[in-house]
């Protein structure tokens, strides 16, 4: 039990330093490339698709142990203190508020329609190579 409590308590740190990177992103006083790779950092971390799928055994979760924390903290790095501290300080207020399951909702959507549009583009370029 005191393992799984650790493991929430650590991953609602993740969430926070994703928040974190997400609002210092949004920040006009962080540097522009910066920016960009707290957007891609961030947009990683939330997003249910992996560089490497979890069920590869042992590698499956090295970009979760791996590449988010070291891009979090790169990020961080690079972003003005200031701006950290900020960027922090809205973290923490937009950790109090419930979860939103209908933009959970609208993100799974949105994907679907991509991963839909993009099956129809493949069967059709198949189509087309058969013919």
């Amino acid at each position: 039990m005191k393992v799984l409590a650790t493991l929430k308590a650590q991953a609602k740190q993740l969430k926070r330093h994703t928040l974190t990177v997400y609002f210092a992103a949004r920040d006009p006083r962080t540097p522009f490339l910066v920016r960009i790779l707290a957007v891609l950092v961030a947009a990683y971390a939330l997003s249910p698709i992996d560089l490497i799928p979890d069920f590869v055994p042992v590698v499956g979760y090295l970009d979760d142990l791996l590449l988010i924390p070291l891009g979090l903290a790169l990020v961080v790095r690079l972003t003005p203190p200031e701006v950290i501290e900020a960027a922090r300080a809205r973290a923490e207020q937009a950790a109090i508020k419930p979860v939103s399951y209908s933009a959970a909702a609208a993100i799974v959507g949105v994907w679907l329609i991509i991963a839909w549009l993009f099956a129809r583009w493949a069967l059709g370029l198949m189509q087309q190579g058969s013919t």
